[in-house]
């Protein structure tokens, strides 16, 4: 029996307004989740579940109301902590530290976790929702650090250089027979 997980890398989020959890969308970030609606609206999900971050929860909130279904959030698919929760890392700082990352997946700064501690958490979620879900279709809200550990589990190719060319959105379809991946297929391309 098949399984659609529906990954959704959120849209794109103002860098300065509010902490990691409350940054919502900017303007391209709300029209490209209005796209994104479009998009995945004739594909038959039933089920919507996030990241309790803000601008994942945009991302995928239009999608969900259009299919009369609420976002269920879940706390272990947040975004990787580098540092600290609460501050979002200039990209300066953050591209060094997720070469290292990738390079050495129990690296972790002092007070943030490591890819292999987000990649365990985040993973634990989705074998739950592809048992509970089995023969479903899910959306993830999610992040593009958190969706590549998540892919990269299954597959590794998806690793750094996956990460640094994905979008902002960005939507790849994910086939499960059971808990085996068959099949991943992007969805989204950017105008």
């Amino acid at each position: 029996m098949e399984t659609f997980i529906y990954m959704v890398r959120h849209g794109e989020s103002p860098k300065t307004e509010g902490n990691e959890r409350t940054r919502g969308l900017t303007d391209k970030g709300k029209s490209d989740a209005y796209r994104i609606t479009e998009l995945l609206k004739g594909e038959g999900i039933g089920v919507f579940v996030s990241s309790p971050y803000q601008r994942a929860i945009l991302t995928i909130q239009e999608l969900a109301r259009c299919s009369g279904q609420e976002v269920l959030v879940f706390e272990d698919l947040k975004e990787r902590i580098f540092l600290n929760e609460d501050h979002r890392m200039p990209d300066e700082e953050l591209f060094p530290l997720l070469d290292k990352s990738f390079s050495d997946p129990n690296f972790a700064l002092q007070g943030g976790e490591s890819n292999t501690i987000c990649q365990n958490r985040s993973i634990a979620v989705l074998k739950e929702l592809l048992k509970t879900y089995r023969g479903q279709k899910v959306a993830l809200g999610t992040h593009g650090a958190v969706m590549t550990l998540m892919m990269g589990y299954y597959d590794k190719q998806y690793d750094l250089n996956f990460l640094l060319h994905t979008s902002k959105p960005d939507v790849y379809r994910m086939k499960f027979n059971g808990q085996e991946l068959i099949e991943v297929k992007r969805l989204w391309y950017t105008p």
